[in-house]
Formats: C-alpha cells, sequence, structure tokens
C-alpha cells in the first residue's frame, strides 16, 4: 500500500469515529497510535510516548489553567455582573444601547477570559433576561449574545491563538497582536448592525425608561468603578508581556493572581466558589492537554508518512492550484468541518496538514492562525452542531426556542465571513500590530 493511501486510511478511519460519536482525543489518539505500530512494528510504540514528553516540556502549557482560572474567577465573583450593571446604566438611553452594552461587555470578558464559554454563559444568564425583560426582539438579542461571545477565542489573551501558537511552534505575543484589530473591526461591524436594525425597527429594541435611569451623576460616575478592575487586569497582563517584561507564562499568572485579589477585594471569595472555579479549571485544562498530545501522535506518523508533502504535490502539481486557491480551499474546509466540530477539534486534526502547507506556500503561520482563529468563531454558532448553538439552549430562557436561535446567528456569520475576507484581501491588518511592537 503507498504513503498515500495510508495517510487517506488514516485520515478516514479519524472521521469515521468522530462520526459515530467517540471523544475526539480518543478517536485521534487511536489512530495515532495504531498506524504507529502497524507501520513500524514494537518500536512505534515509542512515537506517542515521546510526544508526552513533548508536552510536558512546553512551558506555554502552563498558561492554559491560568487563564482558565482567571476566567472562571472573574465570572464566580460576580464581577462581569457588576460590570453588565454599568453598561446597562450608561448604554440604555441609547436606541438598542443594551444589545450594543452586551457587545461591549462580550469584549471585555473576552479580554478577561480568552475563551467563548465564560462570555456565553455571562451573557445568556445575565444579558439575555434583562434584554427580554425591557422588550428587545429575542431573535435579535440571541444573535448579539452568541456573535459577541466568539469574540473570546480572538481577543487576547485568547486560549486558542496559545494552542495554535504551541502546534504552529509560532509566538503567541505575536498572535494575540495579530487578533486585536479583526477582533475590533468585528466588533464594530456589530455594534453598526445593532444600530440599522434598531434604527430601521424602533420596535426591535425599546429605550429604557427615565425612572429606571434616574440616579444622581455622582452614582453613575461611581458604577464606572465596577469597569475598572477588568481593565486593570487585562492591561496589567497583556501590558507587561507585550512590552517584554514577563513570559507568557509569567503574564498568565499575573492575570490568574490579579484575578483572585480582585475577587478577594470585593469579599467574595468563598470555599464554595474556589471549589467550582477549581473543577470547572481541571475539566477544561485535561480536555485541552489530551487533545494537543493526541494531535501531536498524529502528526507525528503522518508527517513520517510524508503527507504533507504528498498533499503539496496534489494541490500543487496535480491540480495546478495557486498558493492563494489552496488557502480559499482550507477556509471552506473549516467552514464546512466547524458545522460539526469545535475549534480545538479542528484544529488537531488540519494541523499535521495544513500548517506545514501554509509555510512551504510562502503565507505567513501569524496571518493564517487569525484567519483560522476567525473561522473557528463560525464554527461556534453554525448549525447543525456548533457549541454555542447548544449551550444557549442550555442557558437561554424558556421563551427562546431552537429555532429562535439558529435564526438569530446567521447576520452574525456574515459579519464574520467579511472580516476573514477583508483580512485575506488586507494581511496588514493582522500583521501591522505584530510588525510595529515586535519587530515582527
Amino acid at each position: 500500500m503507498s504513503y498515500e493511501m495510508i495517510a487517506i486510511l488514516m485520515f478516514s478511519s479519524m472521521m469515521v469515529l468522530l462520526i459515530s460519536g467517540q471523544r475526539v482525543f480518543a478517536a485521534i489518539g487511536f489512530v495515532a497510535a495504531g498506524s504507529a505500530l502497524l507501520l513500524y512494528g514494537q518500536g512505534g510504540i515509542e512515537m506517542p510516548f515521546s510526544q508526552t514528553f513533548k508536552l510536558f516540556n512546553w512551558f506555554p502549557m502552563l498558561t492554559l489553567p491560568l487563564f482558565i482560572y482567571m476566567g472562571y474567577v472573574l465570572s464566580e465573583s460576580g464581577i462581569a455582573e457588576d460590570l453588565y450593571r454599568m453598561l446597562h446604566v450608561w448604554f440604555g438611553k441609547q436606541r438598542g444601547g443594551l444589545a450594543i452594552g452586551t457587545i461591549a461587555m462580550m469584549v471585555i470578558i473576552s479580554a478577561m477570559n480568552g475563551l467563548s464559554v465564560a462570555g456565553m454563559a455571562i451573557g445568556a444568564t445575565i444579558a439575555l433576561p434583562e434584554m427580554l425583560r425591557r422588550g428587545y426582539d429575542k431573535v435579535l438579542i440571541t444573535g448579539v449574545v452568541q456573535g459577541g461571545s466568539s469574540l473570546g477565542i480572538l481577543v487576547p489573551p485568547s486560549v486558542v491563538m496559545v494552542l495554535y501558537g504551541m502546534i504552529a511552534r509560532q509566538p503567541v505575543s505575536q498572535l494575540w497582536l495579530a487578533g486585536v484589530i479583526p477582533a475590533l473591526l468585528m466588533a464594530t461591524m456589530f455594534v453598526i448592525y445593532i444600530v440599522v436594525r434598531c434604527r430601521l425597527n424602533p420596535a426591535l429594541a425599546p429605550t429604557v425608561s427615565d425612572e429606571e435611569l434616574n440616579m444622581p451623576m455622582s452614582e453613575k460616575l461611581a458604577l464606572l468603578r465596577a469597569g475598572i478592575i477588568p481593565f486593570f487586569i487585562f492591561f496589567t497582563m497583556t501590558g507587561l508581556f507585550v512590552m517584554g517584561y514577563t513570559s507568557l507564562v509569567e503574564s498568565a499568572a499575573v492575570g490568574a493572581t490579579s484575578a483572585t485579589l480582585a475577587a478577594m477585594f470585593k469579599g467574595r471569595i468563598n470555599l464554595k466558589m474556589l471549589h467550582e472555579t477549581a473543577k470547572k479549571t481541571l475539566a477544561i485544562s485535561c480536555m485541552f492537554l489530551w487533545l494537543i498530545l493526541a494531535a501531536l501522535a498524529f502528526g507525528a506518523v503522518f508527517d513520517g508518512l510524508g503527507a504533507v508533502r504528498a498533499i503539496e504535490s496534489l494541490f500543487i502539481t496535480n491540480w495546478d492550484l495557486t498558493p492563494w486557491q489552496v488557502i480559499i480551499m482550507m477556509q471552506v474546509s473549516f467552514i464546512i468541518m466547524g458545522m460539526f466540530l469545535d475549534d480545538t477539534a479542528m484544529l488537531v486534526i488540519v494541523a499535521p496538514l495544513y500548517i506545514p502547507l501554509v509555510k512551504i506556500l510562502g503565507f505567513d503561520l501569524v496571518w493564517f492562525g487569525v484567519l483560522y482563529t476567525m473561522t473557528c468563531q463560525i464554527a461556534y454558532i453554525t448549525p447543525p452542531f456548533g457549541y454555542n448553538l447548544f449551550l444557549m439552549r442550555a442557558l437561554a430562557p424558556k421563551e427562546i426556542s431552537l429555532s429562535d436561535i439558529y435564526r438569530s446567528i446567521w447576520p452574525f456569520v456574515a459579519m464574520i465571513a467579511l472580516t476573514i475576507a477583508l483580512v485575506m484581501i488586507f494581511p496588514q491588518l493582522a500583521l501591522w500590530l505584530p510588525q510595529t511592537f515586535r519587530g515582527y
């Protein structure tokens, strides 16, 4: 059997296991370990085993539990809820103001957390009931919460970008900087969409009554203190890292420590909150650890077969595709896979194939990492299996149906796709900040 056929058999076997409902890390790891044994005999057992030591020697892995812990501390301690109260008061008089405030809250929470899960949970349990109570259109605000929460994997400290950086061997600081302008561009599109829709149809978003906002200016200014803690944590953590004063791991430790001290300052630290935070942090950290280990093992076997060179020959020599056509095909495949898989599963499946090929074609791997991350945002909110769709259904009030959730996301999918196209046409949208601040 040719190496090309072996590579196709490995990939198809993995997809069959995934479709059958097996856990992602188990499907990928089983195919990797089984293929190594069949191809290389007894010596093949060393390949998956050696990847374990490679994984444990990656010090950036320490950032994952620290960033995840930081986000859950801020969520469980109610600091995010205080932030929404501030936004509610300051944006309430604007038509669609609570929806705009929700987008702003999502950006800030994303900057504290690096995952979409916490943003979605906070948006669905805090922002969504408040907007429903004030007569906002349920389809509009469901889309706002889902679209806004997807920003968490693009805004620093994005955990997905940390994973991509480790697998692609790219500086995480460059990836974080590269994601800032596309994230702000996307958030701006969301806000413009809300403003235009609410002006065309005011019934979608009534303004907050004067009675609710009838408070002295001194009290309104006091509410601004709710935003000080999140901004302080974000700028302390990322600022020290970008300026070179701390390493990535040290920056994550600064963020986790700052979040804990903030919760203590608010008087919201207790054993129950710490237990819930530790349990959630451990669960998500272990999931990522197993996924990366499986991806490394699969990539080692795949690379040994020369699969990347075979795919390069197929695309460039046999099909005569241009480098840009290959990149577009990759993006289309991400969107298709995103309908069935989450972001981490997509990364560990395609990393052994796509990342070396992108490098061979002469494209910037940091730029490609931003494209991949933005496409992951589509994966989170695209039917039939978008993760955020089901999380929203579990958390949303009962008057919001699954049909409402599916209908709500398409304008935001279109805006994310437009941002992807703009970054492909104008790569400097992603590369200007890395080039400016780190001489990249």
